[in-house]
């Protein structure tokens, strides 16, 4: 696949999210498709040629693939070269740079976010039952370990109840481990754990810092997407967590845990940007690190989302 079909199935995925820019280069989504030939109708036929002529003022396009996975030489190649002098082209300031802990700086003024989804009254005693007599967070990892609520426990190797400062204002929520998480029993160790520990870097915090932990407590087989129930199963001791910890600010990783903590079902496009509430804690949704592996694209707004998380976290300690 040429890198101006991968641009167009990346485009496609942004717009299928909920995104309505192309944040790389500053274009609206249906912009940079019409520049590739596409139009909003005809964009979900992928592959499909275009018969279309070239418009004024772009070059035309050459029959032979870019050999490039550059995406900058990719709209060189269409024609887009210099964005900024067309009357459609929106453009963004630049994003600021990531904070070095050798050189910590506060974060730039940024707009304050809207209000988004609200969960539940003030945060007390969510759950009934045996989880809620659980006192500490070592009490409901006991109980996790010995959890037979749904068939996960069959095939992992180890129950993954997460780690962390027990005191943390900070938590981290993903979705589910993964298999390295599932072997260790510890969550966000892989590759996607490594990402995770140099975002938190980047925010002045340390690993040891805050809570990280996942919806599921145990690995779905082949890494699949979490069942309903077996949300439904796992999801009490989440909540549990969430109430002894008393957290300032959560950080919901991924769709899953997105939807789950703001019992929705919008995209993660429609999510991020605002200032959730559940319990009255404020909530800010980002994309997963394991997403930004395969979307390095979506770094830049997932370093806007943690450094809003991170204000949020600091002016509730000043308040």
């Amino acid at each position: 696949m040429d890198a101006r079909e991968r641009l167009r199935l990346y485009l496609e995925q942004r717009r299928e999210l909920g995104e309505s820019e192309f944040v790389l280069d500053s274009l609206p989504v249906d912009e940079v498709l019409r520049l590739l030939g596409d139009t909003p109708a005809s964009a979900s036929r992928r592959g499909a040629a275009s018969s279309r002529e070239p418009e004024a003022g772009l070059k035309p396009r050459d029959a032979t693939p870019v050999n490039t996975s550059n995406w900058r030489d990719t709209l060189n190649s269409i024609g887009a070269e210099a964005p900024s002098k067309r009357a459609t082209a929106k453009v963004r300031p630049p994003a600021p740079k990531p904070m070095s802990s050798e050189h910590a700086a506060d974060p730039a003024p940024a707009p304050t976010p809207g209000a988004g989804i609200i969960v539940g009254s003030p945060m007390g005693e969510l759950l009934p039952g045996p989880l809620a007599a659980a006192r500490s967070l070592d009490d409901v990892a006991r109980h996790v370990a010995s959890c037979e609520a749904c068939s996960l426990f069959r095939t992992a190797k180890n129950h993954v109840p997460g780690e962390g400062n027990p005191h943390a204002g900070f938590v981290c929520v993903g979705e589910a481990p993964g298999q390295t998480e599932d072997e260790l029993g510890r969550p966000f160790v892989g590759r996607a754990g490594e990402l995770l520990t140099k975002i938190l870097e980047a925010i002045q915090f340390k690993r040891e810092d805050v809570f990280i932990c996942n919806v599921l407590k145990h690995r779905p087989p082949g890494n699949r997407n979490p069942a309903p129930e077996e949300i439904k199963a796992c999801s009490p001791y989440l909540m549990r967590q969430l109430e002894l910890l008393q957290p300032r600010v959560i950080v919901a990783l991924g769709t899953f845990a997105a939807q789950t903590l703001l019992q929705t079902t919008q995209p993660i496009g429609k999510l991020r940007g605002l200032v959730h509430r559940f319990h009255g804690v404020p909530l800010i949704v980002t994309y997963h690190p394991a997403a930004l592996l395969r979307n390095p694209a979506w770094k830049r707004p997932t370093w806007e989302d943690v450094q809003l998380a991170r204000r949020i976290f600091d002016s509730s300690a000043q308040g």
